[in-house]
């Protein structure tokens, strides 16, 4: 039995779960609604012409329900007011119907409407007083309560019966009554889920959230926000933006509120601030959001924020990367061409442009070692910070070379390049020491629209001018120094034509022989690039050699001239001992020379690599940035031999024969010309061949131009020469016709070798 009642229980409705706003809503109607019924009744009794006790007794009961259910705090009292009222106002109605049965029809109208309360004591409250009121109206007056004779008899059962019939009726608001509940319940029970879900989804996500009301209010906070801007766990009802301990470095930008009337879309916007508890200044990054109601007006705000204050100060620092130089702090060669360019654009006044390079810097670094420079570059700097004008652009493009810029009256610029050089005749403390430091400088002023490149170019071109000059000096640009510079532009870009074509055609080789002094016959020969023009005309190295080097041209021009001159090799055979070929300080310096040499001689199986001779220079040793010794071992590892070319020219030629793995010392012509008639001469050639057979080396003298010499160098016992007294540089085809008539020839002698050479030349 508690079982079935239990689960009756469950299936009924539970009543009363209406919220106070729903429910006032509800009983309000209600209670105009039995208002209206009393008037009604009132002036529908007088034209009935009803007693006055029944009038005034229906409507004191009536209103007695309304002062009730108005005056009352209880809202179940008032509920069961305004029910028990409705039942005096109905029962009102049938007596002055005269009892008529349709007037008993006004309680099955009410029975929805009191269902309305939701609420188990008003809607009881109704169905027992109407019962009551049949079954008390029905003994009392039963004519006219029932209209038949049965109900007139027994009005206690029939009253019963009305009760069963309005209990009926009113079945079907209880089951709508429940499934409204069910309903309810199954939506709380979602929002709850819903709610849950956001709580977890806003209350412990690490990401400071909060929500505001548009007139600033703070309406929930999550951990993260409170954490963050360190706020109580309950703030105040009237909490605001404005008590949030952030100030706004820009407090005239607009508000999150404005922004999101005008637009629906979230915003997201990043502002600095200064946290008003610690001072410090902060970068916060806010994704707002606007909650808007049924008319799209905004109801909320909901905002995520980042404090993205490292990002920044990351996104800074790698902008002053950018823009500074790493060694130094001053600006780099980027941003310097950008200011430069901007300054060039809106100056009102003649702008000038320094450039500087540091004297002899490479003997520091040699010397003292790259640290030592670095300091001096550091020190340097701060120098020129302090002798440049407060505004000008001061820059290291690289290495040992500062550019500035600045704006002045004409003049400026050259007045500013001689503060610095007088600046410079203090030395540098660098590493405890005061290490003098001297630099060219070249100086530039432009008037009116220019180009930055152009600007620059020419402060370049004064500055290379004051270091040819000399250096330690200033040197002002002139059109006339642009001379030089366009050549070398002119020089460069022949030289990329060249090897961008066939290079078999545009850079041929000249070959000058290298005759042997005991047989007389053509031993070997030095290779020598020219370049033939578009228009058909041969230039010497001279034109284009220098321009190679400096742009580092040099290397693929150096790979053609190996490669073409193994070829010329491989086509004589026999008729030609070796082919020797020029290396350059860029070449050896590549760190894939020696990989490329390996390579070339790799594709040519069964060929002897000592066939090739690869001439170094003395110049080339001293302004090679490697190791030389234990590049030009490797060298010889692959079996080529190494030449030391224009041998005596250099302070320091003893050492580098004493300490370079060389095979073959080539004598500088400054020692063979004249030869003949200097004995001191003839002595340093004596002791250098003395010297190189005693470590091994075989030697030949270059510049040879007169008999007499090339008989001096015979008698001395020099194996081998070169020069114009046997023939000049040689085009592959008059070469080719040189060696045939050598090879055919076993020996010669003086005069008859030259006039052999001669007839093959003019031939």
């Amino acid at each position: 039995m508690a079982t079935w009642m239990a689960r009756l229980r469950d299936r009924l409705p539970a009543g009363g779960r209406l919220n106070d706003e729903d429910w006032a809503g509800r009983h309000r109607l209600l209670t105009v609604l039995l208002a209206l019924c009393m008037v009604f009744f009132t002036v529908f009794g007088v034209l009935r012409g009803a007693g006055a006790p029944e009038l005034l007794i229906t409507d004191g009961l009536v209103l007695t329900s309304l002062v009730i259910a108005t005056a009352l705090r209880n809202r179940r009292i008032r509920s069961v007011a305004v029910a028990l009222g409705y039942v005096a106002a109905c029962g009102g109605f049938v007596i002055v119907c005269d009892g008529l049965t349709e007037a008993h029809f006004t309680f099955f109208i009410l029975i929805p409407a009191l269902a309305l309360y939701r609420d188990w004591a008003p809607f009881g409250g109704f169905l027992v007083g109407t019962t009551l009121h049949h079954a008390g109206f029905g003994v009392a007056e039963a004519d006219h309560t029932f209209g038949h004779d049965s109900a007139q008899q027994h009005p206690l059962v029939w009253a019963l019966l009305h009760g069963a019939a309005v209990l009926c009726a009113a079945s079907f608001q209880l089951v709508a009554w429940r499934f409204n509940e069910i309903e309810e319940q199954r939506a709380e029970e979602h929002l709850n889920e819903s709610q849950a879900q956001l709580s977890v989804a806003f209350d412990e996500t690490p990401v400071p959230m909060a929500m505001f009301a548009t007139d600033g209010r703070l309406l929930r906070t999550n951990a993260a926000y409170r954490n963050w801007l360190r706020l109580p766990a309950e703030l105040p009802a009237d909490f605001t933006v404005r008590n949030l301990p952030l100030r706004p470095m820009q407090p005239d930008e607009p508000r999150y509120a404005q922004l999101l009337t005008q637009t629906r879309e979230p915003i997201t916007m990043t502002r600095q601030y200064m946290r008003t508890d610690t001072g410090a200044l902060i970068w916060v990054q806010t994704h707002a959001t606007g909650l808007y109601d049924r008319d799209g007006g905004l109801r909320l705000i909901f905002v995520h924020c980042n404090d993205v204050t490292a990002v920044r100060d990351h996104e800074a620092e790698l902008r002053y990367q950018v823009r500074h130089d790493s060694l130094t702090g001053l600006l780099s060669r980027k941003a310097f061409e950008q200011d430069l360019t901007e300054m060039l654009r809106v100056a009102t006044q003649p702008v000038s442009v320094i450039y500087l390079d540091v004297d002899r810097f490479k003997s520091i670094n040699d010397g003292a070692g790259h640290t030592t420079g670095d300091d001096v570059l550091r020190a340097l700097a701060v120098r020129l910070t302090h002798v440049v004008p407060a505004g000008s652009l001061l820059a290291r493009l690289g290495g040992d070379e500062f550019i500035v810029a600045l704006t002045g009256p004409s003049g400026g610029g050259l007045r500013v390049a001689d503060d610095i050089l007088a600046s410079l005749a203090e030395p540098l403390a660098v590493g405890g020491y005061e290490l003098p430091v001297a630099c060219s400088i070249g100086v530039t002023t432009v008037t009116g629209p220019s180009h930055a490149d152009d600007v620059v170019l020419a402060a370049d071109t004064a500055m290379y001018a004051a270091k040819r000059a000399g250096g330690n000096r200033v040197q002002v640009f002139t059109d006339e120094l642009r001379v030089p510079v366009q050549e070398k532009i002119a020089a460069e870009a022949r030289v990329r034509r060249a090897l961008a074509g066939d290079p078999r055609l545009t850079l041929p080789l000249w070959f000058q022989p290298v005759v042997s002094t005991v047989t007389g016959r053509i031993a070997g020969a030095e290779a020598l690039v020219r370049m033939r023009t578009p228009e058909g005309e041969i230039l010497s190295p001279f034109h284009f050699i220098l321009a190679a080097e400096e742009t580092g041209l040099i290397v693929p021009l150096g790979e053609h001239v190996l490669r073409s001159a193994i070829d010329h090799l491989l086509h004589w055979q026999d008729r030609l001992g070796y082919v020797s070929v020029n290396v350059s300080p860029r070449q050896l310096a590549e760190p894939d020379f020696v990989p490329m040499v390996a390579s070339v001689l790799a594709g040519l199986p069964g060929f002897d690599p000592s066939r090739i001779v690869l001439e170094i220079t003395e110049t080339a040793l001293l302004a090679s940035t490697v190791d030389v010794s234990e590049r030009l071992t490797a060298l010889k590892q692959l079996g080529v031999r190494i030449a030391l070319d224009d041998f005596g020219t250099g302070y320091s030629s003893l050492t580098w024969l004493k300490s370079l793995p060389a095979d073959i010392v080539k004598l500088d012509r400054s020692f063979v010309a004249g030869l003949a008639e200097d004995q001191r001469k003839a002595s340093i050639i004596q002791a250098v061949l003395w010297l190189a057979r005693s470590l091994g080396m075989s030697t030949i003298a270059e510049g040879v131009e007169e008999a007499a010499d090339w008989e001096a160098l015979r008698v001395a016992g020099c194996p081998a020469v070169q020069g114009y007294f046997f023939s000049k540089p040689l085009p592959a085809a008059e070469f080719d016709v040189m060696l045939r008539e050598s090879f055919e020839r076993a020996t010669f002698e003086g005069v008859h070798l030259r006039e052999t050479m001669g007839t093959a030349v003019a031939g």
